[in-house]
């Protein structure tokens, strides 16, 4: 092993963050310093010349002076037996740049803790420090350099253990069902020891995990398919049958449902752009592109871990969709969380009590501060924008059944889900012949995340806490991205090698692949040396049951596996064969290490129907008292109100995601000139031509369970339609929804409540609206159980149903927004309540600011009304007779009207007289209350065709007017001419965003959280544009119509995922894109001989691990054949070159090889330390680009979404040598700094630079996720199908003649 040491790794801020997070366990701490250090392993030692290269590989990220090694080492580093994603993608650098000797390259971190020289360390000291710098799941601390030799330490393979029934009997299943943390059930316990026993055989513990997994609640939902008794009543139906009762009901446009990992439903026909697997050009194609919808969730890792745990929840659903059918591709993504309340330091709210928790599980607030983050990092470096969520928080003592109890999410929800496209012949997944090749396609085996299906089924707290942290898996999002590229590439063909696809998720393999070959009828025998595995030294149980991520498994028709194999060699993605199809439909694992099968099972015992479960249950009766409404003083309710999170701005939970990739996105959560995330609908484009599109949207009341649980599904799916209503939608019944179900079973008298709800859902609202519930999920461990000081304590979270809501969307362009327009003269807002005047408050944001839960909750009285609902405002929309729509949800008519005044900018003069009676002076439940319902702007002269319109609905009585929309920033609300409220729009926006400013001043840099909390309050005009040039004028047009198409290579490396959209802006600007990889190019298939054309396309490329861009350009310096092919074209003169974002940095470090480009900056982390999705101002400067010939002066708005983007100097002088193309300015259109204006922090604003000739320009923004005008999170409404942006890639094609 070989030791390098590494740049600084803290900045300035955490460092002194994580100094006075220890000062306070150790007051005498002096100093602090942090550094990597870099770990190699070879098989023999480095040439010079081969160090000095690995030495320039490992010098990256941005300069910094060198750190004190004074003081005590802690050396974190990944635990051993694991192999970091960060140590796989820099290793595959190394042999990119001819380091093959390098086995393997891993990373740890030096931390250097000074306590003065008289200090004496204890245990409880370094176990105290060892806490705040590690994570215990996959890290461990070393206390000196060499010790890290361990993590490539070589283990003998351990053998399996055998289970001894024949002569111990039942009594050695039931010892390692506690010890293995099976979960199994007694009646599963009785059902394995017959099999076994009639076989004459003892099991092996690789069987009886498998068998665990496989049939664990997390897999078999076996509460959802239980027999029922109810009040001594026998049930005709079980929860399952009931559900799909929906789609017995209506399954009209759902192409697959409750058979495979994502549900598909019909959508509409547009134009496809793939690339072609031969040419490797993108074209269009006019085909169906149907729409896959899964919402999935990750509850129990996320309370162990919160960031692998939430990014692994977001893996393993992107998973789920990408191998539905026959492969398919995942397109935008959604999150969700609920937690017990946050209870921040220094922001301490009046309604959060601290109730305890038990030490396994870490608190809401960590959950909070790095839950969302894993989710975001996972979907971010795949590439999939995350553009919809929900966040709720709730822990209180209210009435149960024996007395008070504590209701909260200590067992949090994480939620993950979204929406994809499938080629319709690709649905149904076939059989498989006898003899067909099963291949696991993605990462190796590590054992992490084993027996996580079985973990996940318990309630927390009811396994050993070892148990607890095995079963949580790590993931890496550039591997799985590498394994869709090779999706992809098979789908897109007219002829697609794969048979049937399943991803590897809960029991890793061994549920993975009996289920593939099951469902393809077969059984199959497999080698299970063949699994690619780093930890030689793992039983064959582990290799087996580990749930290591970023894995498929694929039958593929056996006269194409070579065209398979040649996919993912182009692809780097790593595969192996492990077996074929037999006749017999029996899983059989050869272990050729030992000469044994520790896997020999009929199919049907492992998967066939052990005992059916049978709930008896009764109902228990609970009294809730009433909410006073009179009593509450409503300026207070009004503030808290706001600040609760489930109301409040969730900023910090948004632009950590990049929502712009794809080019697809045309409504994520941000809108209008102000990027006030108050959006209701997520939408996309089905395509980069037309206006067909996909939405989804979210809606849950899960506090209301607690008083009535049929009334909070009720609820949720009312919320779902209010919601989704925003999008332009045919029909009702396109309609599709997504029910994850969370439940506390066994709880007293929560099962029958369960059991009353999904009734209502599957029997009763759904089929009388037309509404089908083809795919879902359940969890039925919603409880969290520990002891302190000898006493028994819980916290049991309510029931909770998360519905998600799916449709095709008929023109995107229509979609409404909560943005009132003031620039619209003559307008006026009209409430819409659903709840007719009956106000009910139980449930209700306010009643949980009061440490409250009231008694009566709001409910659907009248499924036809809300259809009728739905009618009315499709048809109001679609005449252009509505502005503005935000629906009345958490926080009531008041938070609706304050957060469509955050989005409009503007001040609102709100009269209650229609809802009140005289002398009623009850405006706290008006205001408050949670009905259905929600608020439009229209002008006031179409204020006679909305009543019309809603009165042939029967919906007239519903409606009010509300009072006048005004410029002087002040909410002032009245009664009968009296002022029952009033506040500026600044101290209720503040209001709203503290829990946002406070999260992000605890996890990311405090200085830019307190300037984008500062901004608030600041005078601000908003995005604006103003152009140089003719935006609908066609430059290229007498180009294109000559009919020449010039080439250009659409580059990308693993982990790049940005090429799609860059090909089609380009092919509309009139050029052949080609893919091109870098196996290409270091293949020696392709060079550029044949290309006018360049453009590096942004992403992670390796994830980004050895500094922004700087691992894919090295691999071009330190490899000679790439050197000469990038050198030859860029001193050609009748080329250019664009990089963008992850390409940006890239070619900013390959400067030495273009001309007139040694000034360009290198990139480095943002400012605010945090990953940046933004929609920002930028202007274009007077430059040589021939990129941006005629747009100079011109500003406008463009995506943002990178997290190293700050350019770095090592001198004025470079700075002011530079050719800059493009900086950031703020709302007034000068250059800025400030945050988040300048997102990442460049000096001067500077995003954008060219080289002298300007036939290279490079830029960490993304033109060509906005390059038409519906791509745009804000745009002016006169911009017709192009942005301005679409200009830049025609002056290319000009350029190019």
């Amino acid at each position: 092993m070989q030791i390098f040491i590494g740049s600084t790794a803290l900045s300035t801020f955490r460092q002194e963050k994580l100094l006075n997070q220890l000062k306070s366990v150790i007051p005498e701490l002096t100093q602090l310093n942090a550094h990597f250090v870099h770990f190699v392993d070879s098989d023999k030692p480095l040439t010079d010349e081969q160090a000095a290269v690995l030495e320039q590989l490992l010098r990256y990220g941005p300069h910094m002076e060198q750190t004190s090694t004074e003081g005590r080492l802690f050396l974190v580093v990944p635990r051993a037996g694991t192999i970091s994603p960060w140590s796989s993608k820099a290793t595959d650098i190394a042999h990119n740049c001819n380091l093959e000797i390098i086995d393997r390259i891993e990373r740890g971190i030096a931390y250097h803790v000074d306590c003065g020289d008289s200090f004496q360390w204890s245990d409880e000291h370094q176990q105290a420090v060892a806490g705040f710098v590690h994570d215990r799941m996959i890290e461990m601390v070393l206390d000196e350099l060499d010790a890290a030799s361990c993590l490539f330490e070589q283990h003998e393979p351990a053998a399996g253990e055998s289970v001894n029934i024949i002569d111990d009997g039942r009594n050695a299943l039931v010892d390692a069902n506690q010890r293995l943390g099976l979960a199994l059930s007694t009646d599963e316990i009785d059902y394995l020891l017959d099999h076994f026993t009639s076989i004459n055989r003892n099991p092996v513990d690789a069987e009886l995990m498998m068998f665990a997994q496989a049939n664990s609640e997390h897999c078999r939902h076996k509460i959802f398919n239980a027999d029922w008794v109810i009040d001594g009543v026998e049930q005709d139906r079980s929860l399952f049958k009931m559900i799909r009762n929906t789609y017995e009901s209506h399954s009209e446009g759902v192409l697959s449902a409750y058979s495979d990992n994502s549900s598909v439903i019909a959508s509409h026909k547009a134009k496809r752009f793939i690339a072609n697997n031969e040419t490797h050009r993108y074209d269009y194609h006019d085909e169906h592109i149907a729409m896959l919808m899964k919402v999935e969730t990750h509850n129990h890792p996320t309370a162990i871990s919160p960031f692998p745990g939430a990014a692994t929840g977001s893996g393993g659903e992107i998973r789920d969709e990408g191998a539905t059918g026959r492969g398919s591709k995942p397109k935008v993504g959604l999150c969700g969380f609920s937690v017990s309340n946050l209870k921040i330091p220094g922001n301490l709210q009046s309604w959060e009590t601290d109730f305890g928790k038990p030490e396994r599980i870490v608190s809401a607030l960590d959950i909070m501060l790095e839950g969302p983050l894993g989710a975001a990092a996972f979907n971010n470096e795949f590439g999939r924008p995350n553009i919809a969520g929900y966040f709720r928080t709730f822990e209180e003592e209210v009435a149960g059944p024996d007395g008070n109890e504590v209701r909260g999410y200590h067992k949090p929800i994480m939620l993950a889900g979204g929406y994809g496209n499938i080629r319709e012949q690709h649905i149904e997944k076939l059989a498989l012949p006898v003899g067909t090749p099963i291949v696991v396609l993605g990462g190796p085996a590590m054992l992490i995340g084993l027996g996580g299906g079985a973990a996940s089924s318990m309630d927390s707290g009811a396994s050993a806490e070892d148990l607890d942290f095995a079963s949580v898996q790590r993931g890496n999002p550039e591997m799985e991205r590498r394994c869709q590229e090779v999706i992809d590439s098979c789908w897109s063909q007219d002829n697609n090698p794969v048979l049937s696809i399943h991803d590897v998720g809960a029991g890793g393999l061994s549920n993975a692949l009996p289920e593939l070959v099951y469902d393809g009828g077969r059984g199959a025998e497999f080698e299970l040396r063949e699994v690619h595995n780093d930890e030689p030294g793992m039983t064959p149980m582990q290799i087996w049951c580990n749930e290591s991520q970023e894995r498929y498994v694929i039958a593929v028709s056996p006269e194409r596996i070579d065209d398979f194999k040649k996919l993912c060699e182009r692809e780097r993605c790593p595969y192996a064969i492990l077996g074929e199809t037999t006749e017999a439909q029996t899983l059989k694992v050869h272990d050729r290490h030992f000469d044994n099968y520790p896997v020999d099972m009929p199919l049907d015992v492992l998967l066939g129907k052990p005992p059916k479960m049978l709930r008896e249950v009764t109902h228990v009766d609970v009294k809730h008292d009433a909410l006073d409404s009179h009593a509450i003083d409503i300026t207070e309710a009004a503030f808290n109100v706001l600040r609760l999170p489930a109301v409040a701005n969730k900023t910090f939970l948004i632009t950590i995601g990049d929502r712009s990739v794809t080019g697809m996105v045309t409504r994520d959560q941000m809108v209008g000139p102000w990027q006030v995330p108050v959006a209701d609908v997520a939408v996309t484009t089905a395509s980069y031509e037309g206006y067909h599109g996909e939405a989804m949207a979210m809606g849950e009341r899960t506090p209301v369970a607690l008083l009535d649980g049929p009334a909070s599904a009720r609820m949720a799916i009312a919320e779902s339609l209010t919601n989704i209503m925003a999008a332009p939608i045919a029909k009702i019944s396109d309609i599709k929804l997504s029910a994850n179900w969370m439940a506390p079973a066994g709880h007293p008298g929560e099962d029958a409540v369960l059991y009353d709800t999904v009734k209502t859902v599957g029997m009763e609202i759904c089929p009388q609206l037309d509404l089908t519930i083809p795919v879902g999920k359940d969890s039925m461990s919603m409880k969290t159980v520990w002891q302190e000081e000898g006493q028994d304590k819980s916290v049991t979270a309510p029931l909770s149903l998360i519905i998600t809501a799916f449709t095709p969307v008929t023109d995107v362009r229509r979609t409404l927004t909560p943005q009132i327009r003031t620039d619209i003269d003559d307008t006026g807002l009209l409430l819409i309540d659903l709840g007719f005047g009956k106000n009910r408050l139980g449930g209700s944001a306010l009643a949980q600011t009061c440490k409250q839960l009231g008694d009566v909750p709001p409910d659907v009285d009248d499924a036809t009304q809300l259809k009728a609902l739905f009618d009315v405002m499709q048809a109001l929309n679609s005449e252009g007779k509505i502005i503005a729509w935000h629906d009345r949800s958490d926080g009531g008519l008041f938070a609706c009207l304050a957060e469509m005044a955050f989005a409009g900018h503007c001040g609102l003069d709100i009269e209650l007289d229609s809802m009140l009676t005289d002398g009623d002076s009850d405006a706290v439940s008006v205001l408050f209350n949670e009905e259905i319902g929600g608020v439009i702007q229209i002008r006031c002269n179409d204020l006679e065709a909305v009543e019309t319109a809603f009165e042939s609905a029967g919906l007239l009585d519903c409606l009010h007017e509300l009072g006048k929309i005004h410029d002087e920033d002040q909410l002032t609300i009245s009664n009968n001419g009296f002022p029952v409220f009033s506040a500026s729009r600044v101290s209720l926006q503040q209001a709203w965003s503290e829990t946002s400013y406070h999260m992000q001043r605890l996890r990311d840099n405090p200085d830019c959280a307190q300037q984008e909390f500062d901004a608030i309050a600041e005078k601000d005009k908003g995005l604006s544009t103003s152009l140089s040039f003719d935006i609908d004028e066609d430059v290229a047009a007498p180009y294109i119509n000559k009919g020449s198409r010039p080439n250009i290579a659409v580059l990308r490396e693993q982990g790049v995922n940005g090429q799609i959209e860059m090909a089609a802006a380009f092919d509309r600007a009139g050029f052949n894109a080609i893919d091109v990889h870098m196996s290409d190019i270091i293949s020696g298939d392709v060079t550029f001989d044949d290309f006018k054309g360049l453009v590096a396309c942004g992403g992670f490329s390796y994830g980004d691990v050895l500094g922004a861009g700087e691992g894919w350009a090295k691999s071009v310096l330190f490899n000679t054949r790439a050197r000469d092919v990038f050198q030859s074209y860029f001193n050609r003169d009748d080329t250019f070159s664009l990089g963008v974002c992850n390409g940006c940095q890239m070619m900013a470090n390959l400067k030495s090889l273009i001309p007139g480009a040694e000034h360009w900056p290198h990139f480095v982390r943002n400012t605010s330390e945090q990953f940046e999705g933004r929609f920002s101002l930028v202007e274009v400067m007077q430059s040589s680009s021939i990129l941006m010939k005629g747009m100079a002066g011109s500003h406008m708005p463009i995506a943002v979404a990178h997290g190293e983007g700050r350019a770095e100097y090592h001198s004025d002088e470079q700075r002011q040598n530079l050719q800059k193309v493009m900086r950031y300015v703020d709302h007034e259109v000068r250059a800025t700094e400030e945050y988040p204006l300048n997102p990442n922090g460049s000096p001067e604003g500077l995003t954008g630079f060219c080289n002298e000739d300007g036939r290279a320009t490079i830029m960490m923004p993304h033109p060509e996720r906005v390059f038409r005008a519906v791509q745009n999170s804000w745009r002016p409404d006169d911009w017709q199908e192009d942005s301005p942006w679409m200009r830049m890639f025609r002056n290319a094609r000009v350029w190019v003649g």
